[in-house]
């Protein structure tokens, strides 16, 4: 049986890609595009690189605090993660529920290949039923909250710091439609990257291997591959750079030449030479920032765990 949940449509795609590249002034690409099975793959090997402490810092503190989540979560059933990838950290958080009951676990992913390796590294876990939903964050969470059993809770893992893709205040809206699709008890654990030295923020985004680059290049190598477009990779340069006021590392990729670009033969853009087209943002938080955010979003901030290593927060947010 197909899992529930829809694959992403060609045709938003499509109108995605061209919305994005005719804005004026920045042109801008989704990076919600950048989770192809390439694209899922690339970042996989990203987050083992040395420049790139996040994943680490997420791991770390699931080690440490994991164990400590049934005595604040309140009798999950279901334990949805949004964006599983591999489901390698909810690997340590899971056994800790099923000791003793039987727990759904949904990962959401829209690739196709990381759920199925969710699906095979973690069937080993006794006492767990894993659901693969291939959707959007917010449509998936609707369809695993349907497995929620009558009096038992809902725990929701956003982890990886994605949140931190957003726009201020579309991360608002979102968790705010997260709070919409949860009731009295559940709790979101929502991992977060803290600010830090520039330096150190940049080098996790530019790494000295390329392989940020070619996520980034990827993007484009997708587009030509689903819409049939003209993208010449050479042609493209990966830069990452801090913006300060925003508190946000951007990514951008870089033309290299003045060129003229078509998407699947109904629509073209121009591009001037050392022009760019913003494909990611990242933002950074200071702790007080995600307890206001959740705040406003309708949770309650019941704790935090902080990393001393590589400066990263994990909050348990409780439905307000």
């Amino acid at each position: 049986m197909r899992p529930p949940g829809h694959p992403i449509s060609i045709t938003e795609f499509e109108s995605d890609v061209c919305a994005g590249l005719a804005k004026p002034g920045q042109k801008e690409l989704y990076s919600k595009y950048f989770y192809d099975d390439l694209g899922s793959a690339l970042f996989d090997a990203i987050t083992l690189l040395p420049e790139y402490g996040l994943t680490r810092a997420d791991l770390r503190l699931l080690r440490q605090h994991a164990r400590e989540l049934p005595g604040r979560a309140r009798h999950p059933s279901v334990i949805v993660e949004l964006g599983s990838g591999s489901g390698d950290k909810a690997r340590e958080i899971l056994p800790y529920f099923a000791v003793e009951r039987r727990i759904t676990y949904c990962p959401i992913d829209l690739s196709v290949a990381a759920l199925s390796r969710c699906q095979r590294d973690l069937d080993d876990i006794r006492n767990l039923e894993i659901i693969p939903i291939e959707d959007s964050y917010v449509r998936g969470l609707t369809s695993a909250s349907k497995f929620r059993k009558p009096g038992t809770s809902v725990l929701v893992l956003f982890l990886g710091s994605s949140i931190g893709n957003f726009e201020p205040d579309v991360a608002e809206k979102f968790l705010r439609a997260v709070r919409g699709t949860l009731q009295a008890a559940d709790i979101l654990l929502l991992s977060t990257d803290l600010v830090k030295t520039t330096d150190r923020m940049l080098a996790a985004y530019d790494d000295s291997l390329g392989l940020t680059a070619a996520f980034n290049l990827n993007l484009l190598a997708r587009i030509n591959r689903v819409l049939g477009s003209s993208f010449e990779l050479k042609n493209f340069e990966h830069e990452a750079r801090y913006n300060h006021q925003e508190q946000r590392i951007e990514m951008h990729l870089r033309s290299r030449i003045k060129q003229t670009v078509s998407i699947n033969r109904n629509f073209s853009v121009e591009l001037e030479q050392g022009e760019t087209i913003w494909t990611e943002s990242s933002y950074k938080f200071y702790p007080e920032q995600i307890r206001s955010l959740a705040e406003r979003a309708g949770f309650k901030c019941e704790l935090q765990w902080i990393d001393d290593e590589w400066p990263f927060a994990q909050s348990l947010l409780r439905v307000d």
